[in-house]
């Protein structure tokens, strides 16, 4: 079996190491999956997602002078995109609240937290707010 770029194979991990994770596919032939590519998320510890010897299914993303590159994040469905999940949050920018009004609930919020930390910091020195 030819090993082609974007195919999706199943392998089995022989190997785990703090940048990534060695898989033996089928025909005997070994590529590494990149930390980067093992999940999504941040992967601090690649521990947490792999095995030794677990089978897991990945795709090969590149092929170059003998070496493999694999991925197993781009195999599973990506998850709502992270731009689409923040501008759904956003306010739109004519949502009826002008410039102005949104800087003035700004200026009266900053204050309100600057007021609310000063206290606290003066009474945790001794300062005038002590009691």
């Amino acid at each position: 079996m030819a090993i082609d770029v974007g195919s999706i194979v199943e392998g089995k991990v022989t190997g785990i190491t703090n940048f990534g994770a060695f898989v033996e596919l089928s025909d005997g032939k070994t590529g590494l999956v990149h930390i980067s590519e093992v999940a999504d998320a941040y992967v601090k510890d690649i521990n947490e997602y792999l095995k030794q010897d677990e089978t897991v299914k990945v795709k090969v993303i590149n092929v170059s002078e003998g070496k493999i590159g694999l991925s197993i994040k781009q195999v599973n469905p990506k998850p709502q995109s992270t731009a689409n999940k923040f501008s759904r949050n956003r306010r739109k920018p004519n949502s009826g609240i002008g410039f102005e009004d949104r800087l003035s609930r700004f200026l009266k919020d900053s204050e309100e937290r600057q007021q609310s930390l000063k206290r606290n910091q003066d009474s945790k020195r001794g300062g005038r707010g002590a009691k």
